[in-house]
């Protein structure tokens, strides 16, 4: 007998095998020696107490079989062809790792440091209010996702294998549990060892990476590019060249613009960090005072639509930390981030609307550039408004509703620093204006999450690219020039590490194919 079940199990049993197996036989009325394997885990927290929804395989009288990949990767032979890959993000890095494991060699560049060099850079940002345009939470190896968080969460299961990217991750080094939670994340902490294993590989098997490498120009002949060029001086030939630069590599997107290469504005969405105490969301959500030590800190999902579009949660970091993501000295951003145990005090999320073409007629002259610039003269607003510092302009979260200054603000997680604003003058009126209702509408869904004791913090403003790069839908090259292949967040075709890893993965394959 073998069959795939579902049964509700007590958080403090959910962990452990022998109840589990208790659990199978009582509910399924199981004699006899059997095997199973736990292949989902997630909270139902529909009805309290909360339980653990667990998805089983389970076979008496035969053997559970393993369905593992089998991860390998060998050595590129010295004749392969080569792929250049712009940028060591999750797209960049896992099309490296195809390209090896299809017998490529891929040349990866990355304007910003490795993952140890590139700490240093953050921890002045926090302590010195300092900015490198070069290194910072969004720019070095790992991308923007190394040190804000590693969720692995993704709907993006019709473009690719998420099985491959984490059982991946999994080889490098992540907990094997990712591979079984519904929402897996990996956690800041733990993360950047991942990357320097997966950099390391590349190197052994003889593909390269270069750090502090910037790319600065590309040639274009006859509607095919022919070379590009890296920090102003090294001119690279090259006939396959992936670009995986990110969302906030706003160089790239004036450089391709001032080369005639065709993009497409983008709506994406803006709007606030809000910041609660941990122990009020586990207490809205799970109904007790207390969670206990076998649930983890509570998250929420939130959507709410106005007349003419939505506001939603962004990026939940349960037990977790607001961070400065500002990538130029003269703005202000936020991002959240959680460590593997989700063990800080306080509760973050995006909160944000969408930001669509008819929003911004002020920008139409920038073209395809309009979003961007829209997105830059937010983040320059909410940097003056904090006095020209990377402090953020902040307000309670009841005083932004009713539309008035805060007298004093509670200490959050985020540590350069608050000053109290009226947000409202700040933001863009419609969308303050969505975010109003959202959270009052917010507030009715989750009884105590409308309150003064939380914080919201300006700006989210990187959700996602405010510009396409266009390409060919099979081949994934640009429609305009042969031999360019944009890809990931930045390219405007993923959303987050899985999205991006595999949207790398299916260009070298594609890339693969045309080769052969």
């Amino acid at each position: 007998m073998f069959k795939t079940v579902q049964i509700s199990i007590a958080p403090h049993e959910a962990f452990d095998e022998v109840a589990i197996k208790r659990n199978l036989q009582l509910q399924f009325g199981l004699k006899g020696d059997f095997v199973f394997k736990v292949l989902k885990r997630s909270i139902d927290a529909r009805r309290k107490p909360v339980k653990y929804a667990l998805t089983i395989d389970l076979a008496q009288g035969e053997e559970l079989v393993e369905d593992h990949l089998d991860i390998k990767f060998d050595q590129v032979p010295e004749s392969a062809d080569v792929i250049h890959i712009i940028g060591a993000g999750p797209a960049g890095l896992f099309a490296a790792l195809e390209a090896i494991e299809l017998g490529l060699k891929p040349v990866v560049y990355e304007r910003g440091k490795d993952v140890k060099e590139r700490r240093k850079d953050l921890a002045k940002i926090t302590k010195d209010q300092k900015v490198d345009g070069e290194s910072n939470y969004c720019f070095g190896e790992g991308g923007a996702g190394t040190y804000s968080d590693g969720k692995l969460y993704t709907r993006s299961k019709k473009k690719g294998s998420v099985r491959k990217v984490l059982e991946e991750l999994v080889f490098f080094g992540a907990d094997p549990d990712i591979l079984v939670n519904t929402h897996p994340h990996i956690g800041t902490n733990k993360l950047p060892k991942i990357i320097e294993n997966i950099r390391n590989l590349i190197i052994e098997k003889g593909g390269e990476v270069h750090f502090n490498s910037k790319l600065t120009d590309l040639s274009i002949q006859n509607g095919r590019l022919v070379s590009i060029e890296i920090n102003g001086v090294q001119k690279v030939e090259t006939s396959r060249l992936i670009l995986a630069t990110g969302h906030s590599a706003r160089d790239i997107f004036y450089l391709l613009n001032e080369r005639k290469v065709p993009l497409e504005f983008k709506p994406f969405a803006l709007g606030v960090r809000v910041e609660h105490a941990q122990s009020l969301i586990d207490k809205i959500q799970y109904g007790t005072e207390e969670r206990g030590e076998f649930l983890p800190p509570a998250a929420y999902s939130l959507v709410h639509n106005t007349k003419d579009r939505g506001v939603y949660s962004f990026c939940m970091c349960p037990g977790g930390i607001i961070a400065p993501c500002a990538t130029d000295q003269e703005e202000v951003v936020t991002n959240g981030w959680s460590p593997s145990k989700r063990n800080n005090p306080y509760s973050n999320s995006g909160i944000v609307t969408e930001v669509r073409w008819e929003d911004i007629t002020e920008f139409h002259q920038y073209g395809p550039l309009a979003g961007l610039e829209f997105q830059k003269s937010v983040e320059k607003a909410c940097w003056n408004a904090a006095g020209k510092t990377q402090q953020v302009p902040a307000q309670r979260l009841k005083d932004f509703v009713e539309n008035k200054v805060s007298k004093d603000l509670p200490k959050t997680s985020y540590f350069p620093g608050l000053v109290s604003v009226n947000l409202n003058e700040i933001l863009p009126k419609f969308i303050a204006k969505n975010l109003r209702e959202g959270f009052v509408n917010f507030g009715q869904k989750m009884k105590g999450y409308l309150t003064n004791d939380a914080v919201i913090h300006g700006t989210e403003s990187r959700t996602s690219s405010p510009v396409r790069i266009p390409r060919e839908f099979s081949t994934y090259e640009h429609p305009s020039v042969k031999g360019l292949y944009p890809c990931g967040e930045g390219a405007g075709y993923a959303g987050g590490i899985v999205s991006a890893a595999i949207d790398g993965q299916n260009i070298v394959a594609a890339i693969k194919e045309l080769i052969n």
